[in-house]
């Protein structure tokens, strides 16, 4: 019996919204349900040394369709 093949993600990141002072984060809750409703699950942070969130990581499932257009 063939396994299945395995299953294949798409990342993107996003950089926390800031506010003016460039030291406080936004609330990303609204940009956060938009690319909910695309698919995308935020998985991970990635942090600045000493602290901080630099990026928000998100996958989806590959579309299998898209990736054989390129």
């Amino acid at each position: 019996m063939d396994a299945p093949p395995p299953r294949r993600w798409e990342y993107r990141t996003l950089e926390p919204p800031r506010e003016s002072t460039q030291k406080e984060a936004e609330d990303p809750t609204d940009e956060l349900n938009e690319l909910g409703r695309e698919g995308w699950e935020l998985v991970d942070t990635i942090d600045y040394t000493g602290g901080g969130t630099k990026y928000l990581v998100l996958k989806r499932p590959a579309d299998t369709e898209r990736d054989s257009d390129e």
